[in-house]
C-alpha cells in the first residue's frame, strides 16, 4: 500500500471535538456534526482492537457519566444497507459506560469510512491513549498489514512508532497462547514477552520470569544462552548440504558460462552470487537470464 494515503490533516475536526488523536482519514469536505444517537442503535465494531475492558475502569468511567456527562463525542459510521444503525468506530469505552450510567443516547459524529479507515481509525485511537495491551496492539498490527496490505513503513507512519518497535512487538503473536494470557492478565510485561518471543521455549521462560521474579535484562541474558526459535532473527535452518550446494553451483555455472556461488542467509533465505569478468561477458548475463 502507497503511503500517499495517509497524513491529511486534522484541523476541521479538532474544531468540532477539541482534543483528539491525530487521524489522517478523517478530515475532507464532508461537514461533521454532533449528534445524539440513540444507544439501541449503537453496536460495538467486531474489529476493534481492544478486547479487554476493565470494568472498574467503566464503573468510574459511568460515575464521571452520571455527573458530567459525555464530554467528548464517540465517532460512528453508518451499517451498510441499514440506514438507522450505527458501529463505533472509536469511544467504545465511553459507550459501555454509558450504558452502565443509565443513559439513552450519546453524543456522536457520523462519519462516511470504509472498513480500511475505521480500522486505522480504532487502532491509532487505542494506541495513542495507551488503552491497548501488548497482545491487542501487536494484532492491531497485524490486521492492518495482512488484511488492508499495509507495509511495515505504512504502520509506523499512522502510529507514528518505529519499524523496528512494531516488528518487534508483532513477535508476540508467534508466542503461545497459555504465554498470551499471562501477558493479558498483566503477569508478564510487554518488554519480557518481546524477549522470550525469540526463544525456542517460550512458555519455560515465562513461568521463569514469574517463579523467580526475572528482571527483562536477566531474562535477555538467558534467552541469549539458549535456543532460538524460527522466528528469531538469530535463527538458521539447517544448513544445506555441502554437496548439495556445490552441485547446485555447478549446475549454474554450466548454464550460464559464469562463476555461480551460492551463499545461505538466517532463517533459510539466501543469495546467488553470479561474477563476469567483462562487459561483453555481463551483457551475455543479461540476455541469457531476461530469457
Amino acid at each position: 500500500m502507497s503511503s500517499k494515503f495517509l497524513g491529511k490533516g486534522l484541523a476541521e475536526l479538532n474544531e468540532e471535538m477539541g482534543q483528539m488523536p491525530d487521524i489522517s482519514v478523517l478530515t475532507g469536505t464532508e461537514r461533521v456534526v454532533v449528534k445524539q444517537i440513540p444507544l439501541a442503535q449503537i453496536s460495538p465494531n467486531p474489529d476493534q482492537p481492544r478486547k479487554i475492558f476493565n470494568q472498574k475502569e467503566l464503573d468510574e468511567l459511568a460515575t464521571s457519566i452520571k455527573e458530567k456527562g459525555v464530554l467528548q463525542p464517540i465517532i460512528l459510521r453508518n451499517v451498510k444497507n441499514k440506514p438507522y444503525l450505527y458501529e463505533i468506530v472509536s469511544g467504545e469505552r465511553r459507550f459501555r459506560a454509558s450504558k452502565l450510567a443509565g443513559l439513552t443516547e450519546i453524543p456522536a459524529l457520523v462519519k462516511n469510512l470504509d472498513d480500511k479507515n475505521t480500522a486505522e481509525i480504532s487502532l491509532i485511537e487505542n494506541v495513542q491513549r495507551e488503552n491497548l495491551n501488548p497482545i491487542e496492539e501487536a494484532e492491531g498490527y497485524e490486521n492492518l498489514m495482512q488484511k488492508y496490505q499495509y507495509s511495515l513503513a505504512d504502520v509506523s507512519k499512522l502510529i507514528g512508532k518505529s519499524e523496528s518497535y512494531i516488528r518487534n512487538l508483532m513477535r508476540i503473536n508467534n508466542l503461545p497462547e497459555s504465554v498470551k494470557e499471562l501477558i493479558k492478565e498483566g503477569k508478564i510485561s510487554a518488554s519480557h514477552a518481546r524477549t522470550i518471543a525469540v526463544a525456542d521455549n517460550p512458555e519455560q521462560m515465562a513461568h521463569d520470569i514469574i517463579n523467580n521474579k526475572l528482571s527483562v535484562a536477566e531474562t535477555q541474558k538467558r534467552v541469549k544462552n539458549s535456543n532460538r526459535s524460527e522466528h528469531s532473527r538469530a535463527f538458521n535452518q539447517t544448513t544445506l548440504d555441502k554437496a548439495y550446494v556445490a552441485k547446485i553451483e555447478s549446475k549454474l555455472s554450466k548454464h550460464l558460462d559464469a562463476e555461480v556461488k551460492l551463499r545461505e542467509k538466517r532463517g533459510g533465505a539466501g543469495q546467488f552470487i553470479i561474477s563476469f569478468a567483462n562487459r561483453i561477458q555481463m551483457e551475455d548475463l543479461i540476455n541469457k537470464l531476461s530469457k
